[in-house]
């Protein structure tokens, strides 16, 4: 592990992991900031990031300490997604080439680090420093809260790219903001700004690109210091019902009297 620059912490508390430089974990008390390390590769979603992201949030998901994980990029991108060696002086009709012969376990390794992110009983938040792209955006969509730096931009290349969406990123889409802007979003392809994607309710909120880590502290704190178990048990509760439906609810739901 590489503790991050700028992110403080406490000596005595700290517990260091050994993860390769694509991630960083640094503990500080009750919170956890997970970044993604690949700034050469504007913090692209390899396969040995997914696996290294996977076993980081599998550590997490076993800590008693941490109550509250945030998870960012290292500047000046949170995720530009897949990594596919797209360059920007490629034509279109060579970006969907190198996205179809590229070998790689992306959406196994993708969805695996997802499910155990999502289900994490701590509260996750995203702060999300720069664009989100594709894969990159989806990381987020498994977050808890989402707070984005005003500069951000956001979008779904991958039609455009020749091939489809993953499942369960297109699954959040829908249950976050229902069929119609699902469509739009991934079957448009144009890029988003932070604000345009909080009215819609994918980001909780825009913050200046300057004072993103400090709101992301802040929001940490804040939710660290409420009582653990019931706000675990109320996200799963949340997560559980966004995946099935709403139940039915009545007294037999809610416990018993007790009788004679």
């Amino acid at each position: 592990m590489i503790v991050a620059a700028g992110v403080p912490v406490q000596p005595d508390c700290d517990k260091r992991s050994a993860m390769p430089d694509n991630v960083t974990l640094a503990r500080d008390g009750l919170i956890a900031t997970v970044t993604l390390n690949r700034p050469d590769r504007r913090n692209s979603l390899s396969d040995p990031m997914l696996t290294d992201l996977g076993a980081v949030f599998t550590e997490l998901r076993d800590d008693h300490t941490t109550r509250v994980v945030i998870i960012t990029g290292a500047p000046p991108v949170f995720s530009a997604g897949a990594d596919a060696g797209l360059k920007s002086s490629m034509s279109a009709e060579e970006k969907r080439e190198a996205f179809a012969t590229r070998k790689s376990q992306f959406r196994r390794l993708f969805e695996r680090a997802n499910t155990v992110l999502e289900g994490l009983e701590q509260t996750t938040i995203c702060a999300i420093n720069g664009h989100a792209v594709g894969g990159g955006w989806g990381l987020t969509l498994a977050c808890d809260f989402r707070i984005a730096a005003a500069e951000a931009q956001l979008w779904i290349p991958e039609v455009d790219l020749g091939v489809p969406l993953g499942v369960a990123s297109t699954t959040r889409f829908v249950r976050m903001v229902g069929p119609a802007r699902a469509k739009e979003i991934i079957m448009d392809c144009r890029r988003y700004s932070a604000e345009e994607a909080r009215q819609w309710g994918l980001v909780h909120k825009v913050v200046p690109g300057r004072e993103l880590a400090k709101a992301a502290r802040e929001y940490a704190e804040f939710m660290a210091a409420k009582p653990f178990k019931a706000l675990a048990e109320m996200k799963a509760r949340i997560n559980a019902i966004a995946r099935t439906g709403i139940p039915e609810v009545n007294a037999m739901t809610e416990g018993f009297l007790d009788r004679a």
